[in-house]
């Protein structure tokens, strides 16, 4: 399917581009263009359309503003060192977009499309992508239903939308963020869309958020919603655990029992640290064997990853049942070998056994 190209006769001046994208931030810019493509019950997925990124205007009953239907994905272009731009393993966010709307009974949309529309957003706005190891462009593809009326069933009209911004570290990786363990808040149960990228799922993650900014930390961590004990993962990122010290060390995360994202930047790592010739498990860890293996000195160091934050240290956690920090509470000298080798691959300075890295310039 072509698309249907319109450029902006408003884009940024290129001076001003240039200085908004040496010092990005993460999402305060948007780059000079959009994607939008309709989609409805009768018809199917219209021709999408490239044009000037713009309001939108949406009739107050749209079934998203009362039942939630909405989707999103996240994801991101790389300066190369020739100059050139590449995206990080784009097909799995195709994936996961489809089965995203599956679950919130959203229609889903061809990868194949999915993928075209990201890569002629990327090529038309390809002056907005970073050179800086450690940034990138953040591309945010969401869908969201559009049928006007206040029935509870699947709506008959979506909309998919393809947005990007130019984006520094969400976190500074010098320094290791303190999380909060939630015991009061469940972000997912079995059988719920813990595995779904929807908006829902953040928007009941903020007030557990908020508490945890009450207590002075960066983010929450969620546990499970039965027992109340497991380790799930932390606001919007994967979790690992660091077993041991040194070449013998274990890579840990939490396995994916169908409440937790899977994440594309956790799986990347579970290569990367097989790569690197460490052990990598995945299992069941609880907030009593976290704090023990703190205190032991079993467990050397956390991070959290994802595909904003790439890779984040974690050096103290808080919770009701106390405080414990990981090592000298900085970031740990695994954590940030698995940080620079996965930015080395997606910046392509690094070779990429695992072809992830998909040219579009």
């Amino acid at each position: 399917m072509s698309i249907t190209i319109t450029p902006s006769n408003h884009a940024v001046p290129d001076s001003e581009r240039r200085e908004k994208v040496a010092a990005p931030g993460f999402g305060k810019y948007y780059t000079d263009h959009m994607v939008v493509c309709e989609w409805t019950e009768e018809d199917g997925w219209g021709v999408p359309e490239l044009k000037a990124y713009a309001p939108i205007s949406l009739d107050p009953a749209a079934m998203v503003f009362h039942y939630g239907q909405e989707i999103f994905e996240g994801m991101k272009a790389y300066r190369q060192p020739d100059g050139g731009i590449a995206l990080f393993r784009p097909e799995a966010n195709a994936a996961r977009f489809k089965r995203s709307a599956e679950r919130i009974a959203l229609p889903q949309m061809p990868e194949a499309l999915f993928l075209e529309t990201v890569d002629a957003l990327v090529k038309q706005d390809a002056g907005w992508v970073p050179d800086k190891v450690g940034e990138s462009l953040y591309i945010r593809p969401f869908m969201f239903a559009t049928e006007v009326g206040l029935g509870v069933r699947p709506s008959n009209r979506a909309l998919y939308m393809l947005i990007a911004t130019p984006a520094g570290a969400y976190f500074n990786p010098a320094n290791a963020v303190t999380v909060w363990i939630s015991t009061e808040y469940v972000r997912a149960a079995l059988g719920g869309t813990g595995e779904a990228k929807c908006g829902g799922n953040y928007a009941a993650s903020l007030v557990a958020q908020r508490a945890a900014a009450k207590e002075g930390c960066d983010q929450v961590v969620w546990i499970d919603a039965v027992e109340r004990k497991w380790v799930e993962e932390m606001g919007g990122m994967n979790l690992y655990f660091v077993k041991g010290t040194g070449a013998s060390a274990t890579i840990f995360t939490p396995k994916l029992t169908g409440t937790l994202l899977p994440g594309i930047t956790r799986d990347s790592i579970l290569s990367v640290a097989a790569d690197l010739g460490y052990k990598v498990e995945e299992g069941m860890i609880s907030v009593d064997e976290w704090r023990d293996g703190v205190a032991s000195g079993e467990i050397s160091e956390i991070f959290a990853c994802g595909t904003a934050a790439v890779v984040s240290p974690v050096g103290c956690a808080k919770s009701a049942m106390g405080t414990w920090v990981t090592g000298d509470g900085k970031p740990g000298e695994i954590t940030m070998q698995i940080r620079n080798t996965l930015l080395g691959i997606q910046h392509g300075t690094i070779p990429d056994t695992h072809n992830w890295m998909k040219k579009v310039l």
